[in-house]
């Protein structure tokens, strides 16, 4: 277990390249977000997305979400996205705003007991940013033990989650503090499953939505 300080450059350049290195090794890997820290692997890996449930204290029954780096990558893991949905991510993305979308049915992974389901999201974070370029697709959840507090510092995260993660990138304390919100949008409309950092209102009545 290795943590990097990613508030000066070589500590940047580091972290990046030792958490990429982690991730496609199958490792677990903690990284600054706009909301809270994540801990997240690569989301292809099912070894991987097994530990990352049981670092959390998990099960299959609560798949973790998919952060990926850029909006391009939507149409390549979910399907029949629905107009409201590309708009809401047009508006949104990167943000943090989380979309559970249907997902290709052909897709190589296994996050759980999604139902057909992923839940996507760009992040706003640099760090984050430079990880998900190399890596891909990563499953990503909040950086602590369910039950217990989002982690928005390293070191919070460190206390929870110890030596089952091998690299942890220090970005300084998170910059939101509040969990993204999630909209379930595999309907004709889209459902508020999780209140967050976007006010519901402004994201459900938009005058875009149908």
């Amino acid at each position: 277990m290795v943590v990097y300080d990613c508030t000066t450059t070589r500590g940047l350049l580091d972290g990046v390249a030792a958490a990429v290195v982690a991730a496609r090794s199958g490792k677990l890997v903690v990284l600054p977000t706009d909301t809270v820290y994540g801990v997240g692997c690569d989301a292809f890996d099912h070894g991987a997305v097994r530990a990352l449930l049981a670092a959390k204290g998990r099960g299959p029954q609560m798949p973790p979400p998919v952060l990926i780096g850029s909006i391009d990558t939507l149409d390549g893991l979910a399907r029949d996205v629905p107009d409201y949905a590309r708009e809401l991510a047009a508006r949104y993305w990167p943000g943090p705003l989380t979309l559970v979308l249907l997902a290709h049915p052909s897709l190589q992974w296994d996050l759980g007991e999604t139902n057909g389901t992923v839940a996507l999201r760009v992040p706003a974070d640099d760090v984050a940013s430079g990880v998900l370029g190399q890596v891909g697709p990563m499953a990503v959840t909040s950086a602590n033990v369910t039950g217990h507090p989002a982690a928005t510092t390293v070191q919070e995260a460190l206390d929870q989650l110890g030596d089952s993660v091998a690299v942890y990138l220090d970005a300084g304390p998170s910059r939101g503090g509040a969990a993204s919100t999630i909209l379930d949008c595999t309907g004709p409309e889209p459902v508020l499953l999780r209140a967050g950092a976007i006010p519901a209102e402004d994201l459900v009545n938009q005058p875009d939505a149908p």
